[in-house]
């Protein structure tokens, strides 16, 4: 008898805004066993450009028409946070897997929410916290898995960036307002951090923080330092500034284990770096052109029964959970 030939599964997209432009959106078209068959925007005229330019058979003005859709099997939601838990909840109620961008809600409790609903109906919930797939993060955890640094006593992050300018008081991007975003930068970027050390180290069962808004220049805050301990006793910290001199921009994870360290970005195209008494070794993998295809592989792959992606509610959760803790709230 012939082998059954494995599922394609067709994806909708909710919100193909400017992060499904280049980091996921074709990468659904490029990986085995995937296909984007339909997307959704409220301005149905920027949906059908999207559509269009991307050969993409469906689009929607109307997230529950695309969500009803039984063309589509499983729903990616791509629009800011304080959307998120909305359009799981409705997702899952028609019985269909969820990918949810990050962060994941707007808060801890939101999360809990959605991992319920997604639970009681027997569907994953997958968050994009692609890191935990690209080649140079993969390369982190080889290094420290293998004990190229000893045992890890702590860990270390600095994320500086300078103030944006020319902001419009009218009109704030989005990141920057806590009802949309969850909070400010803190929230879009570090949420990316402390997934991966996470996913490096385990998870974390403390923490605590400080919070400012040191420049007015929008309602969030704009410096966050936290203080974290994870479950096997390594100890972390982190200071995360919005508002430096561009020459003090800073974009580092430092890992200090007892026979040496590793440093490396988040976000910069830059190496990861080796320090042990042998001297140091650099090692730079790129990311793949569409960031998120990686991660959309294990998906389809978990999807269609050939293996398991990293990043689902529950890991996503305790990330919300620790921004959380930092933020005092």
């Amino acid at each position: 008898m012939a082998e059954e030939k494995t599922k394609t599964i067709r994806w909708g997209i909710i919100g193909c805004g400017d992060v499904t432009e280049v980091k996921s959106g074709p990468a659904f078209q490029k990986v085995p066993n995937s296909q984007l068959v339909a997307v959704m925007r409220r301005n149905g005229e920027k949906a059908r450009d999207y559509a269009q330019r991307h050969g993409v058979p469906k689009w929607y003005d109307d997230a529950q028409a695309l969500i009803q859709d039984p063309d589509v099997d499983a729903v990616y939601i791509a629009t800011p946070p304080g959307s998120h838990a909305e359009y799981t909840l409705k997702v899952a109620a028609t019985g269909k897997p969820v990918y949810v961008e990050k962060p994941m809600a707007l808060n801890h409790a939101q999360c809990q929410e959605m991992v319920k609903a997604c639970q009681e109906a027997q569907v994953p919930l997958f968050v994009a916290y692609y890191r935990r797939c690209l080649p140079s993060f993969l390369k982190v955890k080889e290094l420290v898995d293998s004990g190229a640094v000893g045992e890890v006593r702590f860990v270390n992050i600095k994320l500086f960036h300078p103030a944006q300018q020319n902001l419009n008081p009218a009109e704030l991007p989005w990141r920057v307002l806590p009802e949309i975003a969850g909070g400010g930068l803190f929230f879009d970027l570090a949420s990316h951090q402390l997934d991966y050390l996470d996913f490096l180290l385990g998870p974390i069962v403390s923490a605590s923080g400080q919070v400012a808004n040191q420049a007015g220049l929008y309602p969030a805050e704009d410096i966050v330092t936290g203080q974290f301990r994870f479950g096997n006793g390594i100890l972390g910290t982190g200071i995360w500034c919005f508002t430096v001199a561009p020459a003090q921009f800073k974009d580092e994870i430092e890992i200090i284990g007892s026979r040496g360290r590793i440093t490396f970005p988040s976000f910069a195209l830059e190496p990861i770096k080796l320090e042990t008494e042998k001297g140091t070794e650099e090692f730079f993998l790129p990311p793949p052109a569409h960031v998120q295809q990686p991660f959309i592989q294990t998906m389809a792959e978990e999807l269609t029964g050939q293996g398991t992606c990293p990043s689902h509610g529950e890991s996503g959760a305790r990330t919300a959970w620790v921004m959380d803790q930092i933020v005092g709230r």
